[in-house]
């Protein structure tokens, strides 16, 4: 494990509330900052530790997500785990890609996907998904869950705003069921990516229990904020947007930098 002081231990469990808050508040999206946070603010400088620490971290507040969505019957089981068992055999693919490549030059590519996440965000802000068909259910669950699971483990998400549409998409789920399914396939792609990682020694536990435990209590206080900003929803989603964005124009600046 990495020797951090009594501040940055704090940190780490801040940094945790942040990432559990915006998740709880927007929804897909927020585990986004699970990377930079313990990057640049808790200050882990190991690329490739960060992102399977923080992939175990998102992984595990998936699975206490789940439950309440699982006790109201929202979750769309048979669909879900179709999804899942493709999603995980493409995270470990995805992982070993991302361990190959040089920490640098992946957090350029994380950079790059934050920004395309908060343009995609940015154009759909204001549309209401609805479920596709298109394509038959079976194939088409295998196909989206392995190419989700290829990005979730190449970069370390959860992947929550990937496996949304996709399962609207070649499942045919209403965004209710959507959203409860996801969260057992990002809870499963986030522990894959994250075994993965820790076969290299490439997961600090105690850093992942402090993001964990930030992470419970920040979903309880989005999710809480959420009911009382609920008309303000849009305002705070474009705020979310903007912060994705200027966290993204930081990294890319830190990282190119380091090679001129």
């Amino acid at each position: 494990m990495i020797a951090l002081t009594l501040g940055q231990n704090i940190d780490c469990i801040l940094a945790g509330v942040i990432v559990g808050f915006s998740l709880g508040l927007i929804g897909g999206g927020g585990s986004i900052l699970a990377v930079p946070l313990l990057l640049y603010w808790v200050g882990v400088h190991n690329p490739h530790l960060v992102i399977g620490t923080t992939a175990l971290a998102v992984g595990i507040n998936a699975f206490i997500n789940l439950i309440p969505h699982a006790r109201a019957g929202n979750v769309r089981w048979a669909v879900a785990i179709r999804f899942t068992i493709a999603g995980v055999i493409g995270a470990f693919a995805g992982a070993e890609l991302g361990k190959a490549i040089n920490g640098k030059y992946l957090l350029i590519l994380f950079a790059l996907l934050m920004l395309w996440i908060a343009l995609t965000m940015y154009r759909t802000r204001d549309k209401q998904p609805v479920a596709h068909k298109t394509c038959e259910r079976h194939a088409c669950v295998y196909f989206y869950g392995g190419g989700t699971g290829i990005l979730s483990g190449f970069f370390g998400i959860g992947g929550g705003f990937l496996i949304v549409p996709a399962l609207m998409r070649s499942g045919r789920l209403p965004i209710l069921n959507a959203v409860a399914s996801s969260l057992l396939a990002v809870g499963a792609l986030g522990t894959a990516t994250a075994i993965s990682y820790s076969l290299n020694g490439l997961v600090d536990w105690r850093i992942a229990a402090e993001y964990i435990a930030g992470g419970i209590l920040g979903g309880w206080l989005g999710a809480l904020s959420a009911d009382k900003l609920g008309q303000r929803k849009a305002a705070l989603n474009d705020i979310f947007i903007g912060v994705i964005v200027l966290v993204a124009i930081y990294m890319l600046y830190k990282e190119i930098n380091f090679f001129i």
